[in-house]
């Protein structure tokens, strides 16, 4: 029986013959068959798997020669477009849209050898933390049927946190790689805005989109990192800059740290906001932990100080008049005659028309923030609450490079609980959006953040530790995280 241990692993078995693409393909198959009550998959591809398993393996036995993801299993979020399969961003808006293009992260992983499994559940057009609002039903955390695995990005975080593919591509507009990650207990990275192209992701708020990687150990996110970061002609906003070898960077690191006594090479100043550790909403357990674990990376010759930052109570609602007003924008698109779900109803007008296929085609969050947006964008409000939302937004960015100029690394808890039940917080969207409190802030700042897997609650559930650095900064945050890791024991 196959046993996923890393890429490189991986790599070595596929060398010495001791397995094959198609074996391993065959392999996540059955997986992904035996876990569909996860419900983590939208649509398996699997001819398409089993013909590029097939091929890289003759590849193999002609040349030898290992492309750098040769033969690696990857499922992409359902918002990615695949030229040639269904692309639906987990909303009856778009159950019938096939992608006529490839996205370009999507290609840059075929064009390295991986083999695409299929498209993974999420939450509608990528709005929600629990993945409860996909058309296609809510996805379910492994380790607790019945509690949500996070979202936007739920089913991305699901199908590795159940061994049904390697890695997986999600986005992160506000949270939605690293905390569904959290909930799973697995690793989950949030790029600087910019480090990675977004064309071909279907847009929620084009400021603060950012795709991301999920992934059961740091090599491999710094091996798919490098392989799909860097510039692109068809997304003006990536940025130009040379892309450095992540994952070659990471290798021995640990072995570095166990030489040096268990120590970094370089003692650390890490920074955390007080009001953050102290704010109500955070699980008294998770608080405890973080300052034990505060307290280890001291004793390891670190400096680890809480600062004041007045701003936290600010960045929700900064977050949600923006993302919404973009929100608004963009779906504004999906009126049944440009793209999206029409419906066979005879109308007075064009409006009515319009409102007949919105109606049917949005699920009730989705409408509840294009309407949001919407009001924040009139011009009555516009000053007062897109104006004043977009100089705090600016305003978090100066504080941040303050911050970042006395400190290498800001810890915080990534989710302020672990995974909750199934409909606990769907009553109250207030709630469920003051969830987002520590993640928001990675993308209003456009800083690289990543959720690491380190701790376990007295319930049974993982909750992480969230890394963040200044921007295109993540060669330092991935062997940050390899330190914090090696430090959990």
């Amino acid at each position: 029986m196959f046993e996923y241990e890393s890429i490189a692993a991986y790599h070595k078995e596929l060398k010495n013959g001791s397995t094959t693409c198609s074996a391993v393909v065959e392999f996540y198959l059955q997986q992904i068959t035996r876990n569909r009550h996860l419900n983590a998959f939208v649509e398996v591809f699997e001819l398409s798997a089993r013909e590029e398993a097939s091929r890289l393996d003759k590849e193999i036995a002609a040349t030898g020669h290992l492309l750098p993801l040769h033969g690696v299993v990857i499922g992409i979020k359902d918002v990615l477009c695949y030229k040639g399969f269904r692309t639906s961003a987990s909303s009856r808006m778009l159950e019938n849209f096939i992608a006529p293009y490839t996205a370009s992260a999507v290609q840059k992983l075929l064009d390295a050898g991986a083999i695409i499994i299929g498209t993974l559940n999420c939450d509608e057009f990528a709005m929600g933390s629990s993945n409860e609002n996909s058309c296609y039903g809510p996805v379910l955390n492994a380790l607790d049927n019945n509690r949500v695995p996070g979202g936007s990005s739920g089913g991305s975080a699901v199908a590795v946190q159940a061994k049904l593919c390697m890695v997986t591509l999600g986005t992160d507009t506000g949270g939605s790689v690293r905390q569904p990650a959290d909930f799973c207990g697995i690793f989950g990275l949030k790029p600087t805005y910019g480090r990675i192209s977004r064309y071909g992701l279907i847009a929620y708020a084009s400021s603060f989109d950012q795709i991301g990687i999920l992934a059961n150990n740091l090599p491999d996110i710094g091996l798919v990192l490098e392989t799909i970061a860097g510039a692109d002609e068809f997304d003006s906003t990536v940025a130009d800059r040379p892309v450095p070898s992540y994952f070659s960077n990471l290798s021995g690191f640990d072995a570095d740290i166990s030489n040096n006594g268990g120590k970094s090479l370089e003692p650390l100043k890490f920074a955390y906001f007080k009001e953050a550790v102290e704010h109500p909403s955070l699980d008294p357990e998770i608080k405890t932990s973080l300052l034990n674990y505060f307290e280890r990376l001291r004793r390891e010759g670190h400096t680890v100080t809480a600062v004041d930052f007045s701003y936290l109570d600010y960045i929700v609602p900064t977050y949600y008049i923006l993302t919404t007003a973009e929100a608004s924008s963009n779906l504004s698109r999906f009126d049944g005659v440009r793209y999206g779900r029409r419906e066979d109803v005879k109308v007075a007008d064009l409006s009515e028309f319009y409102a007949h296929n919105r109606s049917a085609g949005f699920g009730s969050e989705v409408k509840r923030r294009i309407m949001l947006g919407s009001f924040v964008l009139s011009a009555g409000y516009y000053d007062a609450y897109f104006t004043k939302a977009q100089q705090v937004r600016r305003e978090l960015y100066k504080q941040t490079q303050l911050i970042f100029k006395d400190f290498d690394v800001i810890l915080s808890p990534t989710a302020p609980t672990t995974a909750f039940r199934f409909g606990e917080k769907t009553d109250d969207p207030i709630e469920m959006y003051l969830g987002d409190i520590y993640t928001v802030f990675a993308n209003l700042t456009g800083i690289p953040a990543i959720s690491l897997p380190i701790f376990w609650h007295s319930n049974g559930m993982p909750y992480g530790l969230q890394a963040m650095t200044n921007r295109f900064e993540e060669l330092s945050l991935l062997k940050v995280s390899e330190l914090l890791v090696h430090y959990k024991n």
